[in-house]
């Protein structure tokens, strides 16, 4: 499994849209086995899009991220978990443990309805 994280610094970016870099993190059943950033300086949201696709993320996780590039990504198969906030490591342990619902990871104002339909960790489901 393929998840990637939009990054600024070592914390999540704020806004999927404008986010420069992806933190790519392959995971097996014993945890991660490589780590990885690509740039996506891609401006056009089709583009943009075609990018992240064509890096084989299974699950993307992010901070707000446009209705428009939220639809294009979840057509082409990719797993959304919008509106996390965090240090990249200790959201990538969240996702893991599937704990991701956790209040201290949620961008405020947002009241994780949207994730709640979505996996918000391999914890949360059987693989």
């Amino acid at each position: 499994m393929r998840v990637a994280i939009s990054v600024w610094d070592d914390k999540i970016s704020p806004v999927l849209d404008t986010a420069s870099r992806l933190w790519v993190v392959d995971l097996d059943n014993q945890g991660p086995t490589s780590r990885f950033e690509i740039f996506i300086e891609e401006q056009d949201l089709s583009r943009r899009c075609l990018r992240i696709v064509g890096s084989g993320i299974d699950t993307l996780i992010c901070g707000a991220v446009s209705r428009p590039l939220l639809n294009m990504l979840e057509s082409s198969g990719i797993n959304i978990i919008p509106g996390i906030i965090g240090d990249k490591d200790d959201v990538l342990e969240a996702y893991i443990k599937g704990s991701l619902s956790n209040p201290k990871y949620l961008m405020p104002g947002y009241d994780n309805v949207r994730g709640a339909q979505h996996n918000t960790g391999r914890g949360s489901h059987k693989e």
